[in-house]
C-alpha cells in the first residue's frame, strides 16, 4: 500500500520544530519529572487531609453563651471530636452582630479554626458596611448549613390586643413610641423588622442588643415591645406565660411553632424570612480538608439524634454540602440586599 502523502505544511512544521535529539531528550525527562512531582503533590494533598487535624480544633461563635448559634456549635462539638479524633472546643468572640467572629475566623491561619455563623455574617454583612473589615465572599468558604427557622414575632404578656391584626393596629397608632430590639444591626431579626414596618406602616425604634436571650430579657421586663425570636426561645418564653406571641415571618404555620399563626393569617402579605445557622471556614483551609469537614458535618447534622437536638433548640435539619449552603448564601445574599437597598439601610 503505498504510503500517504504528508499534509501540506508538514514538513515546514517539522523543520520548524525540529530540535537536537539531547534537547528532546531532556524536555521529555522534564515533562516526566513533572508529572510525578504533580502526582506526588497530590498525593501529598490527600495524605495531609487524612491526617488533619492535628491539634484542637476550635469553633468561634459570634454572640454570647445560651444563644442560638451557641448552642449549635455546642451541639455539634462532642460527635464532630469523636468523628476527627481530636478535642473540638467553642470559643465565644461577641459583638458586632457576629461580624467580630467571624473577621477572626476570616483571618484565621493556624487550620484548626472554624465559625458557627448566621445568615448575616455570610451574606450581607459587607452591604451594610463596605468598611469591614472581612469580605465573606473573599475570606469565608462555605462548610455546611446546618439549620433554619422562621422567627416569631411577639411582645410583652401586657401589649394591647387580643389578635395579631389588633396588636399590630395598636403599634401602628404608637408610631414612634414603640421599641424592637434584635441581636444586632444587619440581622435577619432587624432586617425582617425594616421590612414589616415597611409592610405595616409601623414606626418602632430598633435597639440593638449583644444577642436574643438579652432581647427576650428585655421584653419580659417591658423595656421592649417588639422583637422577632427564635422560635425555641420564644416558644419557652410563650409557654412560660411571659411572651405573647403574635405571628410568624412564614407564609405557612411552622413545625418548629404550630400553635403560633403565621403573619400571613394577620393580612402581612409577602414575609417569608428565616434563620439559619451554617459552619464557615477561612479561606485558607485546605479544600480537601473543607470537603471532609463538609461530609461529616452534613452527616452529624442528619442524624436521628441530631435532628431530634437541633428540632428541640428551633431548628429545622439542612445538613447541606458545602456547594448548597454556597447557594442559600447567593440567594439570600440577593434577597436581603434588596431590603437593604430598599429601606436604605447602613451599619451603626
Amino acid at each position: 500500500m503505498p504510503l500517504l502523502a504528508p499534509a501540506p505544511g508538514a514538513f515546514f512544521m517539522l523543520e520548524t520544530f525540529s530540535m537536537p535529539r539531547h534537547i528532546f531528550t531532556n524536555a521529555i525527562l522534564f515533562i516526566a519529572a513533572c508529572a510525578v512531582f504533580t502526582g506526588a503533590s497530590a498525593q501529598k494533598v490527600t495524605e495531609s487531609s487524612a491526617a488533619w487535624p492535628t491539634k484542637t480544633v476550635r469553633i468561634i461563635v459570634g454572640f454570647p453563651g445560651g444563644s442560638s448559634p451557641d448552642l449549635t456549635a455546642r451541639a455539634l462539638a462532642e460527635p464532630l471530636s469523636k468523628a476527627l479524633g481530636q478535642p473540638v472546643i467553642v470559643e465565644n468572640k461577641v459583638g458586632a452582630a457576629g461580624n467580630i467572629a467571624a473577621d477572626y475566623v476570616a483571618k484565621a491561619t493556624d487550620g484548626h479554626t472554624l465559625g458557627l455563623m448566621i445568615n448575616g455574617n455570610m451574606t450581607i454583612a459587607k452591604l451594610l458596611n463596605p468598611k469591614l473589615p472581612y469580605d465573606p465572599r473573599k475570606d469565608l468558604q462555605p462548610v455546611s448549613l446546618i439549620g433554619f427557622s422562621p422567627l416569631v414575632l411577639v411582645a410583652p404578656v401586657g401589649a394591647p390586643g387580643a389578635t395579631a391584626k389588633e396588636l399590630l393596629q395598636a403599634a401602628r397608632a404608637a408610631g414612634d413610641q414603640w421599641n424592637y430590639g434584635t441581636p444586632g444591626m444587619g440581622t435577619v431579626g432587624h432586617l425582617g423588622m425594616e421590612l414589616l414596618k415597611a409592610k405595616t406602616g409601623l414606626a418602632a425604634v430598633h435597639i440593638p442588643y449583644p444577642g436574643y436571650p438579652q432581647v427576650a430579657t428585655a421584653l419580659i421586663a417591658g423595656d421592649l415591645h417588639l422583637s422577632l425570636l427564635p422560635p425555641a426561645l420564644a416558644n419557652a418564653q410563650i409557654k412560660a406565660g411571659r411572651l405573647k406571641a403574635i405571628g410568624t415571618t412564614s407564609s405557612v404555620r411552622s413545625a418548629l411553632a404550630p400553635e403560633v399563626p403565621s403573619l400571613a393569617e394577620a393580612g402581612v402579605k409577602d414575609l417569608n424570612l428565616e434563620i439559619w445557622n451554617a459552619v464557615a471556614a477561612p479561606t485558607s483551609l485546605p479544600k480537601p480538608v473543607v470537603a471532609r469537614l463538609s461530609a461529616l458535618f452534613s452527616e452529624i447534622a442528619r442524624s436521628p439524634e441530631m435532628r431530634q437536638k437541633l428540632f428541640q433548640q428551633g431548628w429545622q435539619v439542612a445538613g447541606t454540602s458545602a456547594e448548597g449552603l454556597a447557594n442559600r448564601i447567593k440567594a439570600d445574599t440577593g434577597v436581603l440586599g434588596s431590603i437593604i437597598t430598599a429601606q436604605g439601610i447602613k451599619a451603626e
